[in-house]
């Protein structure tokens, strides 16, 4: 039990689940008529993001030991849970594990597994070392979250159960929103971080510009990205005498979670550097929520 539990931590819970919530959300779109053998499809493709992921957050933290000593020394390295042996030996399971699935599934899924795990080990490791300055670290976030992982994903799985690779409007609409979702992440997740950065001089945009600057310009671009999608669904509304569910759901959904955005917007003190923590869990929360407004829309 002590081992699976330093596993999940080491695994960073909230990556995880935001990676299989996205795998399970695309393949609900793409299985309008899905077979049960597709279901294996759905389990392997949910092993290899599930272990990508891993090898991904995995290898920033064999990397950044000594800043997590600093930032997050409750994280398995460095609280002693687990070794650098021991850690390199999950990470490097785990690559096996997400390659040789990806092939198996489809040769296009494993180049996009192994672009993925590429800029993966950049982002951590020297000498290129992306995460070393705010630009490169959300190009590469955005890079492989957004359009690798989403959008890719999706025109692969959507050609081996469907021999299709068209990109319905919904998907490029979730794939625009987690783009900008993942942009906002790169600059967010370094807020409660700067202690430890700022000794390393990794150059985050917190650092070079400002807490404050980094949490408005994040806000309003978000804010911006939900407005620009209830409008286009709005459209969708309006232009029918009977919209589909999954009209209404996507529409008043991000309607909602507007509301609860701008509503959270206003419970962090950036001042108190336990109340930027908490804002940013939930910040991870409207990752999730997104996809999950299309796994009901689709399910149904």
């Amino acid at each position: 039990m002590k081992t699976a539990i330093t596993l999940w931590k080491f695994s960073r819970p909230h990556t995880i689940i935001g990676s299989a919530i996205s795998i399970l959300t695309l393949y609900i779109i793409i299985c309008k008529d899905c077979k049960t053998e597709h279901l294996l499809i759905l389990f392997t493709a949910l092993i290899v993001g599930i272990t990508c992921n891993i090898f991904i957050v995995g290898i920033n933290q064999i990397a950044d030991v000594n800043i997590d000593k600093i930032n997050k020394p409750y994280l398995p390295i460095p609280a002693g849970e687990l070794s650098i042996l021991g850690a390199k030996i999950i990470v490097v399971t785990s690559l096996l594990l997400s390659l040789i699935l990806s092939f198996i599934i489809s040769p296009y899924l494993f180049l996009i597994i192994a672009l993925s795990t590429s800029i993966g080990w950049a982002y951590s490791m020297p000498p290129i070392y992306l995460k070393k300055h705010h630009l490169t670290a959300a190009l590469a976030i955005t890079f492989v979250r957004g359009i690798l992982i989403n959008l890719g994903g999706f025109v692969v799985l959507n050609y081996v159960i469907n021999k299709s690779i068209n990109i319905p409007m919904d998907v490029q609409i979730l794939t625009a929103f987690i783009i900008v979702f993942s942009i906002v992440i790169s600059w967010f997740k370094d807020l409660p971080d700067m202690e430890g950065d700022s000794e390393y001089k990794i150059k985050t945009l917190a650092i070079v510009y400002s807490p404050k600057s980094v949490f408005i310009t994040g806000t309003i671009l978000l804010a911006l990205t939900y407005f620009i999608t209830i409008l286009l669904k709005y459209q969708d509304v309006i232009n029918s005498t009977n919209p589909s569910f999954q009209t209404l759901v996507l529409y008043y959904g991000n309607i909602f979670l507007l509301v609860l955005f701008v509503l959270n917007s206003f419970t962090i003190n950036l001042a108190s550097h336990l109340s930027i923590k908490k804002f940013y869990k939930r910040f991870w929360w409207f990752f999730f929520a997104e996809y999950m407004l299309y796994l009901v829309a689709y399910l149904y």
